[in-house]
């Protein structure tokens, strides 16, 4: 069969008269150019050109072809137009639901940069504790901290590992020194708190490791959490994928082998290829994963 995309080579080699000068107007080598050419000539089972030592000339066969071959570059173009348009053109709103932390933290900048590709999505943005039932519309797309999707018919992305440890800002160990293991956490505060959701897991690591009652103050948000870290106020147990990324902070201990918290970005199956909402699927997937192939700070 032929490759469409072999007509190019054609347009270009027919009009510069050569493979060397029409691989150069397409940035590929001229032995690229010749290969095209060949094998073009050999799915139609037509000579296009007569070689010689000055370059190609169209056959009279190659001549009768060539505005032919125009007219479907030109309607290939005319149809990238059309699809870029299309993508441009999606609009309308798409409700996210996920917790504060990540919405001060993650989210900003990689939004800033989606709207200019998608100039026409409004994000609202919801924080909450507990997960948005996305089966019945409470949301469309949410980026959680699970062991997996909980609730009939959702479909999504594990983005990275997300699994919870401590953490201190830098101006605390560089007063205070970092604890070497978990005998040590005994001798420091902690900044407990973060809301039902997040103060649920953060209790019971706590709890597991006889910690509870280190906790000094106590937050109602988990941007408060935050803050209060990055202050210096003591330390904290947080999601990993966020705070590796925070050159703020400072991670104490790795997060424990048996944690299977992961980063995840959801959607109800009935909602997965809406246009604006893969749209926003697709380029936060693309965004976080590459914060994730990026080194901690």
């Amino acid at each position: 069969m032929m490759d469409w995309n072999d007509l190019r080579y054609f347009i270009a080699v027919a009009e510069t008269g050569s493979t060397l000068s029409g691989g150069k107007k397409l940035h590929v080598s001229q032995t690229t150019a010749a290969r095209r050419i060949a094998a073009l000539e050999d799915a139609l089972d037509l000579t296009l050109f007569d070689r010689s030592r000055t370059g190609y000339t169209l056959t009279p066969v190659g001549e009768a072809l060539l505005e032919s071959a125009r007219a479907v570059g030109s309607a290939a173009d005319e149809f990238a137009k059309a699809a870029d348009s299309q993508v441009r053109d999606i609009s309308g709103s798409v409700k996210l639901t996920t917790l504060d932390i990540y919405a001060e933290t993650l989210l900003p900048p990689m939004l800033k940069r989606m709207r200019t590709d998608y100039p026409g999505i409004r994000i609202e943005i919801e924080t909450t504790q507990e997960p948005r039932d996305l089966a019945s519309g409470d949301a469309d797309i949410a980026l959680r901290n699970s062991n997996g999707p909980t609730g009939g018919g959702l479909v999504g992305r594990r983005i990275a590992d997300d699994g919870w440890t401590i953490y201190c800002s830098r101006s605390y160990a560089r007063e205070n020194g970092i604890p070497k293991s978990e005998a040590d956490l005994v001798n420091h505060a902690f900044i407990g708190g973060g809301g039902e959701n997040f103060w649920r897991t953060y209790r019971q690591w706590l709890r597991d490791n006889g910690l509870e009652d280190r906790v000094a103050v106590h937050h109602a948000t988990a941007t408060g959490i935050l803050s209060a870290v990055r202050a210096g106020g003591g330390l904290a147990v947080m999601p990993s994928f966020f705070a590796d990324h925070d050159p703020e902070l400072v991670q104490c201990l790795p997060p424990r082998g048996e944690d299977e918290n992961g980063l995840w970005l959801l959607t109800h199956e009935r909602l997965r290829h809406v246009p604006r909402i893969r749209a926003v699927l697709d380029y936060l997937a693309k965004e976080l994963k590459t914060l994730a192939l990026q080194p901690p700070q």
